[in-house]
């Protein structure tokens, strides 16, 4: 049988660990939230016919070669995007279970 003790010193480490989850939650949230704006104009641009305009200008040595050009590589775009969107259906799957779970404090 768990003692007095024991319970209270499981509860505060409970404590501890959500503590520091929600803090660290809500600033990454604050951060996407700051970003999305910026994710959206990048799915624009990927969309759009800019980024292949700027990829063939890139390919034909018509840009600066200091340019940073991260955001022309085949990869780095379409693994940023694809990436946000199962962050995202990880974040609703997490929201759904606590919305089921009852995990919704009041």
């Amino acid at each position: 049988m768990e003692t007095q003790i024991k319970r209270i010193e499981r509860m505060e480490r409970h404590l501890d660990e959500a503590s520091s989850a929600v803090r660290e939650m809500t600033a990454a949230l604050n951060h996407y939230a700051a970003a999305l704006d910026g994710i959206r104009a990048l799915a624009d641009y990927s969309d759009g016919g800019a980024w292949r305009a700027d990829y063939e200008a890139d390919e034909a040595g018509k840009l600066p070669e200091d340019l940073k050009r991260g955001v022309l590589s085949q990869d780095a775009l379409y693994d940023l995007l694809t990436d946000d969107r199962a962050m995202l259906g990880r974040m609703a799957e997490l929201l759904e279970y606590c919305w089921k779970e009852g995990l919704t404090w009041n």
